[in-house]
């Protein structure tokens, strides 16, 4: 069952399973564990007896009779949808795909093959690989790639690795970049296949905080919490977690990463695994683990519940979205509506307009004046409304040009300055604005136009169209806006891009609602436009190198792409915007952009990490191009716009 429902949950259920022995009887370890103790959703079990060595050499797919038995039994009872819904599998820890034994090594082939083709066979969702041994697993992460590449829509493999240094680790590695190193080379040799995981299995108390960061942004799919990690208030139950392992969790179950919680099940000896395959030791076990299922569960009962905002946006998170083309893309009503319930951006340009009426018109002359704004893009009629609000506020006359190219929204504004008894105050233009021909100069030109990079819905060139019809002491709003640039580790992202099969797609920009990242080094400017501008032969053309010093990645992490934001000055003191540091509070309607890498670059901490970035343009378009210097080199992306540009026409 999962962890429990309150208030505001989100349509991802997170869960808890327990780590088990290997046991005949699935069908007991599932009643158990399921339904009679009442504890967890599912269970990680070995799914061959630890006691089985192949004797023999099969290929892959044909097994013998005897190569088959030590399997758990059986795929009729329970029934297929509990091992596919309740049971992740285990793959056998004594396999070493890479030992200089040349026995050992191809009696591992064959076993983690026979069990991985068993595992398939049973419609498991994911199976927990061994960590990782020796200093090569060059081989390991080979079979691991073939079968993945042979059951492309199956299962997800899950690789084991420590969060933490074992105390009796006889191996040389000695820091958790190593075990990172591990799983980074391993990614690597399945050619980062999207259905390859991590499992952290935390083995201290609580890990460093250099320890977790090398884990966010990475693709984990389970946390592995031991009996030994919870502690006991006064000898009694119930078992609880110290405050620094409660935060890691609710880091992680924000992160839809299931927890499984382990009775150190691997460091028994023989006859304790002899016991436990026992059904009455089966029983035992998962009474002794209710306490700490129960604990677990009261943390995620009161993590703080997403908004109902949160809630609407949870699928989109790290879902990928083309640039919106303004001049070739027509809105619909949905999305009008959901940016028309962002109030607090439209609180901000109610302030910008109207301290442009205060400034624009003294108070003396306040009821003999009337200001002239131009609505640049208006839509269904937001900007227009808050105009009017911003008037009425301020006791300022008003006139009112809304301009848009989509009659279908002019459509509902057409109905509102009816209802409301606007035909007075407000015109509605159909055309494209930077053509339109007004019968008068405008004193305040408004535009919605920023896009989650600032520029790159074509502000620039479409305020730059209409500054003709502005006064030359007119006011435009925004008034500046600038981008800002910053490195980004995220593996779920990476995926989702060359799961498209199309190599120029590293070279596009995409939107997207950033969840799953590690952001690695500080934002930094970008691109500055301001308006309206001193002459309008001033290029919209833009180059500028950044150079980000890693100050806070561990001794070594991946650089994916860079998340892309925006901030804006709206008038005089009154900003909007995403840039991290100074981002607007309760705004969700920008996303960020996010700018990939082809090829994603290796980085060390107090490193110097150089890109360029150019914003192009031409008669017909507007694009970027980006490129990595340092630490290594990549191609310049998208050069000549050859994956992606917005269109001017």
């Amino acid at each position: 069952m999962p962890l429990g429902f309150r208030e505001g949950d989100a349509t991802c259920s997170q869960f808890c399973g327990v780590e088990t022995h290997f046991n005949n009887s699935m069908k007991h370890i599932l009643d158990t564990n399921l339904y009679i103790g009442g504890g967890v959703d599912f269970v990680v079990v070995p799914l061959i007896s630890p006691t089985y060595r192949p004797s023999v050499v099969p290929q892959f797919g044909s097994f013998s009779l005897e190569a088959s038995l030590p399997f758990a039994k059986s795929d009729l009872d329970p029934l297929p949808s509990l091992w596919n819904t309740h049971v992740v599998g285990q793959i056998s820890e004594w396999i070493d795909l890479d030992s200089p034994d040349e026995k050992l090594r191809k009696n591992s082939e064959t076993a983690f093959k026979q069990e991985l083709a068993w595992a398939s066979y049973l419609s498991l969702r994911a199976c927990i690989l061994p960590t990782p041994k020796g200093d090569t697993w060059t081989n390991y992460a080979r079979c691991a790639n073939q079968f993945l590449q042979e059951h492309l829509k199956e299962m997800q493999l899950w690789l084991r690795i420590p969060l933490g240094k074992p105390d009796d680790d006889s191996k040389t590695l000695q820091t958790q970049d190593d075990y990172w190193k591990i799983w980074n080379s391993f990614r690597l040799l399945s050619d980062h296949n999207s259905k390859l995981l991590v499992t952290l299995d935390n083995l201290n108390t609580m890990p460093s905080d250099n320890s977790l960061n090398h884990w966010y942004g990475e693709p984990v799919a389970a946390f592995i919490i031991h009996t030994d990690s919870f502690l006991t208030r006064d000898g009694d139950n119930p078992k609880h977690l110290s405050e620094g392992i409660q935060k890691l969790i609710t880091y992680f179950l924000n992160h839809y990463t299931q927890i499984i919680i382990s009775e150190n099940q691997l460091n028994c000896s023989k006859d304790e695994e002899s016991h436990l395959e026992t059904n009455s030791a089966e029983d035992s076990r998962i009474h002794r683990l209710l306490p700490y299922i129960d604990h677990v569960r009261s943390i995620y009962q009161q993590m703080d519940p997403l908004s109902e905002q949160e809630r609407s946006q949870v699928a989109f998170r790290d879902v990928l979205h083309p640039i919106l083309q303004p001049f070739k893309e027509i809105s619909q009503s949905m999305v009008y509506s959901e940016q028309e319930k962002d109030e607090k951006k439209y609180m901000e340009y109610k302030r910008a307009i109207c301290q442009a009426l205060l400034d624009r018109v003294p108070d003396e002359e306040a009821s003999v004046i009337t200001t002239v704004l131009v609505v640049v893009g208006a839509g269904r009629g937001a900007l227009v409304r808050t105009s009017l609000q911003a008037a009425n506020e301020t006791g300022r006359k008003l006139k009112v040009y809304a301009v848009d190219r989509n009659l279908n929204a002019l459509a509902s504004l057409y109905k509102q300055r009816e209802s409301m008894g606007w035909n007075d105050i407000v015109t509605v233009i159909q055309t494209d604005a930077r053509h339109w021909n007004a019968p008068e100069k405008a004193d305040i030109l408004v535009g919605e136009l920023l896009g989650c990079f600032g520029d790159n819905e074509l502000a620039p060139e479409i305020l730059d169209g209409t500054q003709r019809i502005l006064k030359k002491d007119g006011i435009s709003i925004p008034s500046s806006y600038t981008s800002f640039l910053q490195p980004v580790k995220s593996s779920k992202l990476y995926s989702a891009v060359k799961a498209k099969e199309q190599i120029l797609t590293f070279e596009t920009a995409f939107v997207t609602k950033m969840h799953n990242v590690a952001r690695l080094a500080p934002c930094q400017p970008l691109f500055t436009f301001t308006h309206p501008k001193r002459s309008i032969k001033e290029s919209n053309r833009r180059y500028r190198k950044l150079q980000f010093v890693m100050p806070d990645v561990p001794e070594s992490t991946m650089v994916h792409g860079f998340a892309g934001y925006f901030d804006a000055t709206l008038y005089k003191d009154v900003h909007l915007g995403t840039e991290p540091s100074k981002a607007t509070p309760d705004v969700f309607s920008w996303d960020e952009m996010y700018f990939p890498l082809r090829e994603p670059i290796c980085v060390h901490r107090g490193s110097t990490l150089e890109v360029h970035f150019w914003r192009c343009c031409d008669s017909t378009k507007v694009w970027y191009e980006w490129g990595v210097t340092s630490p290594s080199t990549s191609l310049v992306h998208n050069c000549n716009a050859r994956a992606d540009c917005v269109w001017l026409n």
